[in-house]
């Protein structure tokens, strides 16, 4: 801290420098220079304030002089600043300046803020013009006002009010940025009708969505009949851009949902080609939709989905490690038995009595990475090869 204020402050020796009445020499720190400064100037205003004496007033004069060289010398001797003016960083020095300097209360008043309560039942055209005009706000009433039902996950039919609303006020236009908040709303309250008419609208008059109103439209339309338009909408994506985890997730569990396994694992090595690591929701889902299933390649696949965990080190919640001992156990003609059990610093598991594999490396593995690292990385064969401009 007293280095960033002395820091800050190394501005100020021109000022110094450039006043007659301060005095003072290059062994003064900055710091002291600065409060001399801006005090000293205070003093002279308050010694110096009065009216040019009349030249039959000399001795007056002398006197006040006189007391200015003495308050000068009484300066240079001491480093310590008068307890009438604290140093100006010290506690509750702001406090003191503003009593000193009192500005208009105007200036202290808090800035107005909206006390609009939101609805709790739709309302009517006049109810919404009048909530309007009671809008504080320099933002867009109707942009601020739905997302704080978004905020406070307000019902379906207080936001369907409002859009009708706006339509009436703007020929039946609502914005982009309004429906999509809109479908927000109807996705987490699942209202899967009301996410067919928003999807019909944006349909009808955008040519194309963008990944925020797509990924809610996936979203909202995974659990319906109409789950397949959720793979078109992803489709549409990946001619732009690829797809978020999220949306290969919603697909996924849309396919499983809805039985179409083959859809559900193409799109999972889909996720995979595109070096995303899948949610462990997905994971969970594959597991979950496995139970009770006697299919060895189904079942090759998810201990696929295992060794993909271990190598590269993910590590399953409690939720999805319960979906794993299930499915473990449910396994028709197997006899497999899980239990939660804790690991001894040994590395030995107290269920089983086995020692688990570490995440260390041993010794040898350590030498023979040191080896391969040397050869192949350090040395790696013509030193010069692709540090120089000649072609080959």
């Amino acid at each position: 801290m007293m280095m960033f204020c002395f820091t800050s402050i190394r501005s100020f020796p021109k000022l110094w420098k450039n006043n007659p009445y301060l005095g003072g020499g290059p062994g003064h720190s900055y710091n002291s220079l600065f409060l001399k400064d801006y005090y000293g100037i205070r003093n002279q205003q308050k010694l110096f304030s009065l009216k040019t004496a009349s030249p039959q007033n000399t001795k007056a004069v002398s006197l006040l002089a006189a007391k200015a060289r003495y308050r000068r010398k009484g300066d240079e001797g001491s480093n310590k600043v008068s307890s009438e003016f604290p140093h100006l960083f010290a506690a509750g020095a702001a406090k003191k300046r503003s009593q000193m300097n009192p500005q208009s209360k105007d200036h202290a008043l808090p800035p107005e803020r909206n006390i609009i309560q939101l609805p709790t039942k739709p309302l009517n055209s006049e109810q919404w013009d009048k909530l309007k005009e009671d809008f504080k706000g320099k933002a867009d009433f109707e942009n601020w006002i739905i997302s704080q039902m978004i905020r406070q996950s307000s019902s379906v039919d207080v936001a369907k009010s409002l859009l009708a609303w706006v339509a009436t006020k703007n020929n039946g236009i609502v914005s982009y940025n309004l429906l999509v908040k809109y479908l927000y709303l109807c996705v987490f309250h699942k209202q899967t009708s009301e996410v067919f008419d928003v999807y019909e609208i944006m349909k009808a008059r955008y040519k194309s969505l963008e990944s925020g109103g797509s990924t809610l439209l996936i979203r909202g339309l995974i659990h319906s009949d109409r789950w397949r338009e959720a793979l078109l909408l992803l489709e549409d994506m990946k001619k732009v851009m690829t797809p978020s985890i999220k949306n290969y997730n919603d697909c996924i569990q849309g396919a499983l949902l809805h039985q179409d396994v083959n859809i559900a694992w193409n799109l999972y090595q889909e996720l995979l080609g595109h070096n995303l690591i899948p949610m462990m929701e997905t994971l969970k889902a594959f597991f979950d939709f496995g139970k009770d299933i006697k299919d060895d390649q189904y079942s090759n696949k998810l201990l696929d989905i295992l060794l993909y965990l271990r190598n590269n080190k993910l590590y399953p919640g409690e939720s999805f490690a319960h979906s794993i001992k299930t499915w473990f156990e449910s396994v028709p003609g197997e006899q497999w038995k899980g239990q939660f059990t804790t690991i001894q610093k040994s590395g030995q598991c107290l269920g089983c009595g086995k020692t688990i594999e570490s995440i260390h490396l041993s010794p040898e593995e350590y030498e023979f990475l040191k080896r391969k690292i040397m050869s192949d990385v350090i040395d790696g064969g013509d030193q010069y090869k692709k540090t120089t401009p000649q072609v080959d």
